[in-house]
Order: structure tokens, then C-alpha cells, then sequence
């Protein structure tokens, strides 16, 4: 008697649906965007962007996902999660996002150690613009050393952060 656990075939040669590999890497963006919406309680901003982190896993990740504009819808839902003034995100990650893609058609070959420090300094460029966007619509007076540790763990767990968005491209590639 055969084993019952041989008849299943895998799904090889198959293709994944259209949903699963254009809005599985939306989705994901969007619930890191929504992990700000926690009722966390802290005295400084502790919480790192995750919806930037993922945003930026993906694009340095899968570079022929996303085109630039990606930033304006994916940024407004941050910015409906977060708080932070309409606009500011949309503007922050395109201009990030454009960015990435002239630095790529500069470079040829990527390291892993390249791509950290390509979104370490995207990172640091899209906090300080959040900051200076909440300052100039009266936010307060945030200093920059009070985000500065953020700006640390965030890029600190850039790492983590892309691969969990490569186990689930992983995922989402297969059939």
C-alpha cells in the first residue's frame, strides 16, 4: 500500500495569481503602516516606520515591483495611520523612491553592506523630513536628538526587516 502522504503533488509549474504577486508587497506595506496605530505609551518616539521599513525591503529587494509612484498612495495611507500631515509621507517616500532608482542606475552590482547604507541614509532623510513637515505645520518644537535614537533602531532593524519581506516574497512567488 502506498503511503497517503505521497499523493500530494506540488504545484510546480503553475503560476501564483495576479493578486498574490502585485498585492501581497501593498498589503504588507500598508499593516507596517498600521502598526503605528498600537496603543503604545512612550515619553519619545520609540516606534520604528514599518511601513517605511518594508517600503524600502521590497524596493532594494525587488527592484521591478514598484515604480516611483508607488509612494503617493502607500504614503498617504501612512500618513492616515500616523498622524503626521497629509502629504509628508506621499512626498518623503516618492522622493526616497526616486532616489533609490538613481542611485540603481548608477550602480551595476549591489552588496548586502550597499543596501543598508542606502536605506539607512533614506531612512535619516525621511525621519528628518517628517520632523521638519511636523515642526512647519506646528508639531512643536521637536528636537532632532529627542528622533535620533529612533532613527538608530530603525536603521539597526533594517536587516530583520528584509528578511522577513524575502521569506515572504518566498511565498509569493510560489505557485
Amino acid at each position: 500500500m502506498i503511503d497517503r502522504h505521497l499523493y500530494h503533488v506540488p504545484r510546480l509549474g503553475r503560476n501564483p495569481s495576479r493578486f498574490r504577486l502585485a498585492g501581497i508587497p501593498v498589503i504588507t506595506v500598508m499593516l507596517g503602516s498600521a502598526v503605528t496605530a498600537l496603543p503604545l505609551i512612550a515619553q519619545s518616539p520609540v516606534m520604528p516606520p514599518f511601513g517605511l521599513l518594508i517600503l524600502l525591503s521590497w524596493r532594494l529587494l525587488r527592484p521591478e515591483l514598484w515604480r516611483a509612484w508607488i509612494g503617493l498612495p502607500l504614503g498617504l495611507f501612512d500618513d492616515m495611520m500616523s498622524g503626521q500631515p497629509i502629504g509628508s509621507a506621499m512626498f518623503l517616500w516618492t522622493v526616497m523612491l526616486m532616489g533609490v532608482d538613481a542611485i540603481e542606475h548608477r550602480m551595476i552590482w549591489r552588496s548586502y553592506r550597499q543596501d543598508w547604507l542606502i536605506a539607512g541614509f533614506a531612512i535619516i532623510v525621511c525621519m528628518a523630513g517628517g520632523l521638519f513637515f511636523a515642526r512647519i505645520t506646528g508639531g512643536g518644537d521637536v528636537r532632532f536628538l529627542l528622533v535620533a535614537p529612533q532613527m538608530f533602531w530603525t536603521i539597526l532593524l533594517f536587516p530583520f526587516v528584509v528578511r522577513q519581506c524575502a521569506r515572504i516574497d518566498r511565498w509569493r512567488v510560489m505557485a
